[in-house]
């Protein structure tokens, strides 16, 4: 059983900056990859960002050059730290943590409640 609580969703202006973070807690034992969703309204979940237990990480185009994973594996968190958002990355986004980074498939692992990140052009 693994739970998952993220912060720091909210309003951001395009060219600002946001962190969310999502922290894991239970049967973490288990957890080798944290990474993070989004679903637009209308839209199906995507993968942003997955990040290994030895650092690897995965990005969405996107997103990269803008957005960045991180871990902090003695808090059990993981980050993302948007940089330069746009309106388009306007999304409920998602924590998710499974025993693998096999971020292609959408449906694994267990998952955050989300927290909405709007960006206001």
């Amino acid at each position: 059983q693994v739970q998952l609580v993220e912060s720091g969703g909210g309003l951001v202006q395009a060219g600002g900056s946001l962190r969310l973070s999502c922290s894991a807690s239970g049967s973490i034992s288990s957890i080798n990859a944290m990474g993070w969703y989004r679903q637009a309204p209308g839209k199906q979940r995507e993968l942003v960002a997955g990040i290994g237990s030895a650092g690897t990480r995965t990005n969405a185009d996107s997103v990269k050059g803008r957005f960045t994973i991180s871990r902090d594996n003695a808090k059990n968190t993981v980050y993302l730290q948007m940089n330069n958002p746009k309106p388009e990355d306007t999304a409920v986004y998602y924590c998710n943590a499974r025993s693998t980074n096999n971020w292609y498939i959408i449906q694994r692992g267990y998952w955050g409640q989300g927290t909405q990140v709007t960006v206001s052009s």
